[in-house]
């Protein structure tokens, strides 16, 4: 996730990393050197290029403006609410940690490992990635739970769930917690559960296919089209302007792809990595064990 200073207008004029326009740069370079030949077979008279009505592109641009910024609103919607989920589970992480003092020193402490561990496989779940069994080993394992058993898993942040339930369940029947003890960090864990079927539905449910090609080749060929529309009118200044609205249009239905996986390795997608060692240190600090490093930001700002 890029978080630049946006406090200097004027830089942020020229910024490059971080930006859509290394993604469709190529795109709008092309469709520019279009426009400059378009304008050098109409200027030189060496073929007639036919110009293309404007109201033909008014209406077009009208249509696809629209759904851009349906598919903008709806893509920006999915990117928000994992970013709520996310917050979700950071504030749940926190509240077990506090009620987890009712249990014995050693009951707490692998009741918090495996809360750390279901983050951190949370995490690698909704990025289609295997975690490493040097990743998990700093907080141990689920009684005889492999790491194996954790490759092989269909869903291993539900198990590491079954496991936190089934030691509460051991705790409150040898009397060491009460059952309004038990239920209310029960509680807790219910809401971890309801984050992860969250986050697994936004994972598992993109939009429509049919719909995205259709849009992105729509913005295709309307951009493709501009400069057969606008060389009679324009004339040597066609490739800047169709150049600006191919970056505009382009731009637009990149950031939309992006955003509509708010759990991926984009620089626009949500800071999973930073979120999760962030959880870590906090916890590990209750705990008075040793810290990971904090997570850290390139000089561009990027988190992951």
């Amino acid at each position: 996730m890029i978080v630049r200073n946006k406090d200097n207008r004027f830089l942020l004029l020229f910024a490059w990393h971080g930006t859509i326009l290394p993604r469709v740069l190529p795109t709008v370079s092309g469709v520019m050197a279009l426009s400059t030949v378009a304008w050098l077979l109409s200027h030189y008279r060496l073929y007639p290029v036919t110009g293309v009505p404007a109201v033909g592109f008014t209406v077009f641009g009208v249509i696809i403006s629209i759904f851009l910024g349906f598919r903008n609103s709806a893509c920006y919607e999915r990117w928000w609410e994992g970013r709520k989920l996310w917050g979700a589970l950071v504030a749940n992480t926190r509240h077990l940690s506090r009620d987890s003092h009712f249990l014995p020193p050693p009951a707490r402490e692998a009741l918090l490992n495996d809360m750390l561990l279901f983050v951190s496989l949370l995490r690698h779940r909704l990025r289609g990635t295997a975690p490493s069994e040097t990743h998990l080993l700093p907080y141990g394992r689920s009684g005889s739970y492999s790491f194996l058993q954790y490759r092989q898993d269909p869903n291993p942040p539900q198990r590491i769930l079954e496991h936190m339930q089934q030691k509460l369940i051991t705790a409150c029947q040898k009397g060491d917690i009460s059952d309004i003890i038990y239920t209310s960090i029960q509680r807790h864990m219910i809401e971890m559960g309801n984050v992860q079927a969250g986050c697994d539905r936004i994972a598992s449910t993109p939009l429509p296919f049919p719909y995205s090609v259709l849009l992105h080749r729509a913005v295709f060929c309307f951009c493709w089209a501009l400069p057969f529309g606008l060389e009679p009118v324009m004339g040597i200044w066609t490739p800047f302007l169709v150049g600006f609205l191919s970056y505009l249009l382009l731009g637009l239905d990149e950031l939309s792809h992006q955003l509509e996986d708010p759990f991926g390795a984009d620089h626009h997608d949500l800071p999973l990595d930073t979120l999760v060692r962030m959880i870590e240190r906090e916890t590990l600090n209750l705990m008075a064990r040793p810290l990971p490093e904090a997570a850290t930001a390139d000089r561009f700002y990027c988190y992951r």
